[in-house]
C-alpha cells in the first residue's frame, strides 16, 4: 500500500463522495427500469429520451441536451437509434433552415402509451422502498445536483 495514498484515503471517498454514491444509484435505478420495459422494447435511456419529446413544441437537439444533461454528439447517436426504429423523425425548423425539431412519431407515441404504466408501476415500487425517506427533498437534492 501507499504511503501517500492510505487507506483512511479510500474509506473517506467511499463515505463522503457525492458522485460515487451518485452514480452507484444511477446504475441501481437505471438496471431497474431497464428490466421493468424491457417488454415494449426500451431502456430506461430511451424512455427518458422519447418522453422529453412528448411536448407541443417539437425541440431542437440544442434543446434538449442541456434538459437531458447530455452532450450533442451521444444524444444524436441515441437519437439515431429511435429514429431507425420509426419512433422519432426529424423536420426542418421553420426559424432557422440549419436546425431540425424532432417529434415522436405515431408509433413513438404508442410505444409511450404502452410503457408508462410499467414506468408508474416500477415507479410506486421504488417509493415504496424509500418508504421514510423525504422524497421531495431528495428531487430537490436531485435537481441542485443537476444544475452544478
Amino acid at each position: 500500500m501507499d504511503p501517500d495514498l492510505p487507506l483512511a484515503t479510500t474509506l473517506e471517498v467511499r463515505d463522503r463522495c457525492l458522485c460515487f454514491r451518485a452514480q452507484r444509484a444511477a446504475r441501481a435505478l437505471g438496471r431497474r427500469f431497464d428490466a421493468a420495459l424491457k417488454p415494449v422494447g426500451l431502456t430506461n435511456g430511451q424512455f427518458s429520451l422519447l418522453m422529453s419529446l412528448n411536448r407541443p413544441d417539437p425541440p431542437r437537439i440544442s434543446d434538449l441536451a442541456p434538459f437531458l444533461a447530455m452532450d450533442r454528439t451521444t444524444l444524436t447517436a441515441a437519437l439515431k437509434v429511435l429514429e431507425r426504429r420509426g419512433l422519432v423523425l426529424q423536420g426542418a425548423d421553420s426559424g432557422d433552415r440549419r436546425s431540425r425539431r424532432l417529434r415522436l412519431s405515431d408509433d413513438g407515441r404508442a410505444l409511450l402509451k404502452q410503457a408508462v404504466p410499467i414506468w408508474r408501476r416500477t415507479h410506486a415500487e421504488i417509493d415504496a422502498a424509500l418508504d421514510g425517506l423525504d422524497l421531495d427533498r431528495l428531487l430537490r437534492g436531485l435537481d441542485a445536483l443537476g444544475e452544478i
